[in-house]
């Protein structure tokens, strides 16, 4: 972990942001929100699952103010004038028609090549695409996807009662994800053929989601970036001024930020 010292408002080159869920029950827009507020870039990438089409077409519409405040914090950096890319993923793939299209200052693109203050070329998609599952059998995915919205809605009552008990925020299906051998040899393949996918590019790493797994690695000679989510984690994948890539977790940093100084967690790159 880095301990770096900041002030708000935070100010980084490059903001990489995915699996927001806007739509869906669990996702904590809250959280997002304050973190958008907080915060000022050069360029923002939403790499994919932004919002969760799947989930509004299975149980209505759900769209609280927060989720819609989300949207307009996004569409109002695109009108100032910052760059905003947006790469939709398997759950906002109704979105990949507008490809190549520009939507209040928004660029929708498939795929992206980012390039890092310091040269490096990064890949940068949602990641769907190297999920067997998700491309084997749509319907085993939604089923998946349910019993993924189940239990994050019972990780909601946990929390409930953590909070009051005191004790912090804790991820059931995080938890589940580090014990399960399966799952985490899931992670492992999605992983692999994404980093084989970025050295077939002639790029020096990749930028991705969908897995809900934030991690900065080196995997198979290239450098593995994956921002995480936020309806567990809350994070963020954030460039400096300099091209160091950082994970950044809001939901333990938040308070301490609110405070004019914070750390940002996660492994330099």
């Amino acid at each position: 972990m880095t301990d770096v010292r900041l002030l708000k408002p935070l100010r980084f080159r490059t903001i990489f942001l995915s699996d927001t869920h806007l739509g869906f029950r669990g996702a904590r827009a809250d959280f997002l929100l304050d973190f958008l507020e907080s915060v000022e870039c050069d360029e923002l990438y939403l790499v994919g699952d932004i919002l969760d089409i799947w989930e509004m077409r299975r149980r209505g519409v759900h769209w609280p103010e927060s989720h819609n405040a989300v949207v307009q914090n996004i569409l109002a950096r695109a009108r100032a004038g910052t760059p905003v890319t947006y790469i939709p993923g398997n759950h906002d793939e109704l979105m990949r028609t507008y490809a190549g299209t520009n939507i209040e200052g928004v660029e929708i693109r498939l795929q992206a090549i980012h390039e890092c203050a310091d040269g490096r070329r990064m890949l940068v998609l949602h990641g769907d695409e190297f999920d067997t599952v998700v491309q084997c059998s749509r319907l085993v995915a939604m089923l998946g996807s349910r019993m993924y919205g189940a239990l994050i809605r019972a990780n909601h009552w946990v929390n409930r009662v953590r909070q009051a008990f005191g004790f912090p925020y804790w991820s059931l299906a995080a938890h589940l994800k580090h014990r399960v051998k399966n799952a985490m040899q899931y992670i492992a393949n999605y992983e692999q053929a994404l980093a084989h996918e970025a050295r077939q590019q002639g790029v020096d790493g990749l930028v991705c989601g969908h897995i809900h797994h934030a991690e900065i690695a080196e995997r198979h000679g290239v450098l593995y970036c994956n921002d995480g989510d936020w309806v567990e984690s809350c994070t963020a994948l954030v460039e400096t001024a300099d091209g160091h890539l950082k994970l950044l977790r809001w939901s333990d940093v938040r308070e301490t930020v609110k405070s004019h100084a914070a750390p940002l967690a996660g492994e330099a790159a």
